[in-house]
């Protein structure tokens, strides 16, 4: 008799008198497969429930009444939370339908998070800057802002980066620790913005006739709102040239173009070619003139 007819006699004689273990083996295996059907119902619940959820949270958030629209990289950033929370709370209830001990499965994780932390301890304040941002949102998607050297528009925001364009159209990727530890200055926050034109014209020039031309088109200009009224000032002198300035409120879009426009009026004047300058823009705003700047706090 060979050994493996010797193994399989004395199995069959073991099975044969002791009929126990047959019902044991019956039993174990009914019992794995309903926690495996168990912890499939789960796992399938899980996996809507979180969608579904994320879902709800993110249109939740955009229907928060406001006069501004909710910023879409919050409503993501929420929503990714709520789905990630649910997927981990509903793995750990799949772990325990099969048996696992979970308390030693998330010490194991929490020490692996802690050596993963302490390696990537520049992502992660890349990662708490982004909160921040998200939270305090010192600009949107969409904003002109301007960060250490940089200046641009905001295309992108995301928990590690800052997007930028460019003004001459490049891409600036800018890491959010570094965005939020440096001055942010948001040039599209305010709807409306004063335009501080600085010019120099020689003493030898009319000092008055400068200043009052130079009123005179800022107040002519529709692009100009009326309150409060243009000024122009003196703000310096020396032996060669006069240094004046004029400042006029205007639409932020129209700021450029206005501070443009003051400068080309009064180095025209002193020059003596009055006769030179553009004429105005047409007046397309009458019916609606640029509104009264007003002081006020954009809403989260």
């Amino acid at each position: 008799m060979t050994i493996t007819e010797q193994i399989d006699a004395r199995l069959r004689q073991t099975l044969a008198t002791d009929d126990s273990i047959v019902h044991k083996f019956y039993d174990a295996a009914g019992d794995l497969a309903v926690n495996l059907v168990m912890a499939a119902v789960i796992l399938i619940a899980t996996l809507w429930a979180s969608r579904f959820l994320s879902r709800l949270t993110q249109r939740a958030l955009a229907r928060i009444p406001g006069r501004r629209a909710p910023d879409g990289t919050l409503q993501s950033f929420i929503a990714s939370m709520v789905r990630y929370g649910i997927l981990v709370v509903g793995l750990i209830a799949v772990l325990q339908q099969l048996g696992v001990q979970t308390t030693s499965i998330i010490a194991v994780l929490g020490a692996a998070s802690l050596a993963v932390g302490l390696a990537l301890r520049g992502a992660l304040s890349n990662v708490a800057a982004g909160v921040m941002i998200l939270l305090l949102r010192p600009y949107r998607v969409g904003d002109i802002i301007e960060t250490g050297a940089f200046r641009g528009r905001v295309t992108a925001l995301d928990l590690f980066t800052t997007e930028l364009t460019s003004l001459d159209n490049l891409r600036v990727i800018a890491p959010n620790g570094k965005v939020f530890g440096d001055i942010i200055v948001n040039h599209t926050f305010h709807d409306e913005r004063r335009v501080d034109a600085t010019f120099r014209i020689p003493v030898t020039a009319d000092l008055s006739a400068v200043m009052a031309g130079v009123m005179a088109r800022a107040k002519a200009d529709p692009r100009v709102a009326p309150e409060p009224a243009p000024t122009v000032e003196v703000t310096g002198m020396s032996e060669a040239w006069v240094d004046g300035v004029v400042r006029a409120w205007t639409r932020r879009q129209d700021h450029a173009a206005i501070h443009a426009d003051l400068l080309l009026t009064a180095r025209l004047i002193a020059a003596g070619k009055a006769d030179e300058i553009p004429p105005p823009p047409a007046a397309e705003a009458e019916d609606t003139p640029p509104p009264r700047p007003q002081r006020r706090a954009r809403k989260a």
